[in-house]
């Protein structure tokens, strides 16, 4: 039968070659690889979410922050228990839950991790070397229904760069933006070079640290570019993809076994859209069976399906082991978010505040297409790490770990301190235009888990962060230097009329980093000293980071890629351990962290992992696509 997108699965198609659990932006990738490769394959993907086509707060970048807001109908939101290193909080982590996954509801930010994490993961096939082609282009070789096309490469690269490095005529079109406030972006990058910082052209090279750059976007003429929208909708529309199937609204509840292999999966509605519906459906996997559910969701397929940890399968009433994985949801890891407000004298078409404050009439932008629509209102990105002598000043524990991990491994970053032309929630008081600055800190030491606490896909989960639960409590120290260097950036701008109180720490009154209360009247001086902390505002700072500390939506780790004996769920080729015709492609894999935001990582594992699976399934010749 002829491939398309449904809400229901049509009663024939009750057995595929290949089942992609998950429809998130790695799946959309694998999906549409394997159908380019032979379309003659059968392919369903099955996406707990619907479709992401015609929803403005998707198409169009200025509404992205109301993705996460709770209730938000495209996205998860995944709660752990409370956690006493983040004050006794339950954090809440959110996840793509729509077609395309997180590239459809983030920030939509192009930021590629170092070379050197990479590296670091020490794996076969995936050193820097090895995936730099999938992050950039694929050889010019022929899809054997379309002898004359040339496989598409990952990205259409609009910033400044070289082919070396990138790509320039792949689905996913990555520009600066036709928008941008000069003011706060010129200030921004002035102020940090003031500190060290210089401007670089290109800080997704791999290698570059210690820069600022202008922010490079996920956007084409104003609308959000995803993996759903730019792999998986031009083939269900092009008539030249027969059999890839596409199946929204519907969770998969477990992988079906015939003995140790993978024969399909069983799967129901979406209570979200069918509240009525009852039962489950099962379909069956010929040849391969994909979980592509994320950090989040796939590691919860695995143990409902008898994959995982003995003792948690047992706890959580699974009735039969189908294979003993201990690393199976035990690794969680995530980068550590801190944002803080200032006021600014920005215009308002300078900020989102105006829009999110309702003082600027959304209908009529979209009417008339107005350009503020394709800003994500970030327009700077750095990657910083501390001098020798600044790291030393963080304390025993950090200089040791930076002497370990840090000082001679020269392209890791310590944090990315990001530009946002907006107040990052709903303020309070007076209308005003604010300007924020978000930090995040890679590389946690800290490792959190996620388990299932029952069959029942409703049910509690067992899930923990493990924010600053690291021993020293080094991660808080990285974000300890972060909130001092980006308020040290933001001072310096002409921009600058003081800190927004609530969302700065509590200084005492009289210290020397005590906040602003209400707007500063300007100009400010240019010359402006170093605050000085004292050992009481540094505890108070602490204090602040375990009270508000939160997620980056940058879940990794889940299900890791690293010999079962050090923990790892999956080996080099994504093959599921103690099990066969079971993959894994997403950011579950990685058993390291990165240096970015995860989006582009997220891409490029879907690009290696359909280049592995073409080859294991013997399509498109050699199965490579690329150098």
């Amino acid at each position: 039968m002829a491939g398309g997108l449904y809400t229901e699965l049509p009663d024939r198609l009750d057995e595929v070659d290949v089942i992609i659990a998950g429809g998130g932006t790695a799946g959309c990738v694998v999906a549409s690889r394997l159908s380019d490769a032979d379309p003659t394959l059968s392919i369903l993907v099955i996406e707990g979410g619907r479709n992401n086509q015609d929803i403005n707060t998707i198409t169009y970048p200025l509404l992205h922050f109301s993705n996460v807001l709770p209730g938000n109908p495209d996205t998860l939101f995944y709660e752990g228990i409370e956690e006493q290193a983040v004050g006794n909080r339950a954090l809440v982590v959110p996840s793509g839950g729509v077609l395309g996954g997180g590239s459809s509801i983030n920030l939509l930010t192009y930021s590629r991790a170092q070379a050197i994490d990479y590296d670091a993961w020490e794996m076969e096939g995936w050193s820097s070397k090895d995936v730099l082609p999938y992050l950039k282009k694929g050889r010019i070789e022929k899809i054997i229904r379309r002898l004359t096309d040339p496989i598409p490469q990952l990205e259409t690269y609009g910033g400044k760069g070289t082919p070396e490095t990138h790509g320039y005529s792949g689905p996913m079109v990555v520009t600066p933006g036709n928008y941008t406030a000069k003011a706060s972006e010129e200030g921004f990058i002035k102020s940090a070079a003031k500190l060290g910082y210089p401007e670089a052209e290109d800080i997704q090279d791999l290698t570059t640290i210690n820069a600022t750059q202008r922010n490079i976007r996920y956007v084409n003429e104003g609308k959000r570019q995803d993996a759903a929208s730019n792999y998986l909708h031009p083939r269900l529309a092009d008539g030249l993809h027969p059999n890839l199937h596409v199946l929204t609204q519907h969770q998969v509840v477990r992988v079906l076994f015939d003995g140790d292999k993978a024969s399909g999966v069983e799967f129901r509605s979406n209570p979200r859209f069918s509240p009525d519906s009852r039962g489950t459906q099962k379909v069956k996997a010929k040849r391969l069976v994909v979980v592509s559910c994320g950090a989040m969701g796939t590691p919860l397929v695995l143990e409902r399906s008898g994959v995982g940890d003995p003792k948690v399968l047992a706890n959580a009433g699974v009735d039969k082991i189908v294979a003993d994985v201990p690393g199976v949801g035990a690794e969680y890891q995530d980068h550590h978010l801190m944002t803080y407000a200032y006021y600014s004298s920005l215009e308002p078409h300078e900020t989102l505040d105006a829009v999110y404050g309702g003082r600027r009439d959304l209908g009529e932008l979209i009417e008339k297409n107005d350009p503020i629509l394709g800003w994500t209102a970030s327009d700077v990105y750095s990657k910083l790490r501390p001098s020798d002598a600044e790291a030393k000043a963080l304390g025993p524990e950090f200089e040791k770990a930076w002497d370990r991990d840090y000082k001679t491994a020269v392209t890791r970053p310590l944090s990315m301190i990001t530009s946002i032309n907006a107040f990052p929630g709903l303020p309070t008081g007076p209308p005003r235009q604010y300007f924020s600055c978000s930090t995040f800190t890679p590389y946690p030491y800290s490792r959190g888990h996620l388990h299932i606490t029952s069959t029942d896909l409703d049910a509690p989960l067992d899930f923990a962060t493990g924010f600053f639960a690291d021993k020293g409590d080094v991660d808080i120290k990285k974000l300890v230097w972060a909130y001092k260097k980006q308020r040290e950036i933001v001072r310096r701008m002409d921009i600058y009329r003081g800190e927004s109180a609530t969302l700065h720490p509590p200084f005492a009154a009289g210290s020397d980093a005590a906040v602003t209360q209400e707007p500063l009247d300007g100009p400010l001086p240019e010359d402006v000293p170093d605050i000085v902390y004292t050992a009481e505002d540094d505890a108070v700072l602490e204090k602040w980071l375990r009270d508000n500390v939160g997620t980056t939506w940058h879940s990794l780790g889940t299900c890791k890629m690293a010999p079962q004996k050090d923990g790892g769920v999956v080996d080099a080729n994504l093959s599921v351990y103690g099990v066969q015709g079971l993959k894994i492609a997403d950011l579950s894999v990685p058993p390291a962290n990165v240096g970015a935001n995860t989006a582009n990582t997220a891409f490029m594992i879907g690009e290696k992992a359909a280049d592995i699976f073409i080859k294991e399934l013997g399509l498109g010749g050699d199965g490579r696509h690329c150098d």
